[in-house]
């Protein structure tokens, strides 16, 4: 994921400039945000999420501007049980069988996405957050 501070602008980069194709959005009223997802036509699997905090953001060094790489995955609870048992922390449990969050060696944030959909379960429900993520 990354952030975008003008949709028209970055769509412009990413789509004009690069290439890529949307693939979908998502527009979310209440979260007040939209969230763009694009590929490259060659492959709309691999996929990059641009994200616009409608209220604004202050991109300005770059720091805030790269927020984690999403994964799709298609058993999230059997992914997430190997990560803890090579001794990862999953920071942000799937506790609703759809998405989780861990942080890779370089302590980068990866989110975890499950295609389609998992019924939640135990003994990820009644997990809690761990550190931020």
């Amino acid at each position: 994921m990354i952030r975008g501070s003008n949709i028209d602008k970055s769509l412009d980069f990413y789509c004009s400039g690069l290439g890529l194709i949307e693939t979908k959005r998502i527009e979310n009223k209440q979260g007040r945000f939209t969230l763009i997802f694009l590929a490259a036509s060659a492959d709309e699997k691999a996929g990059l999420e641009l994200t616009y905090n409608w209220d604004g953001d202050k991109l300005d060094d770059g720091s805030r501007n790269f927020g984690h790489l999403a994964y799709c995955t298609e058993n999230i609870y059997e992914t997430c049980e190997r990560l803890r048992n090579m001794g990862y922390t999953i920071n942000r449990p799937p506790r609703d069988g759809h998405m989780a969050f861990v942080r890779s060696p370089d302590n980068i944030f990866i989110e975890i996405l499950q295609e389609g959909t998992l019924e939640a379960k135990e003994p990820w429900i009644s997990m809690k957050n761990t550190g931020i993520w």
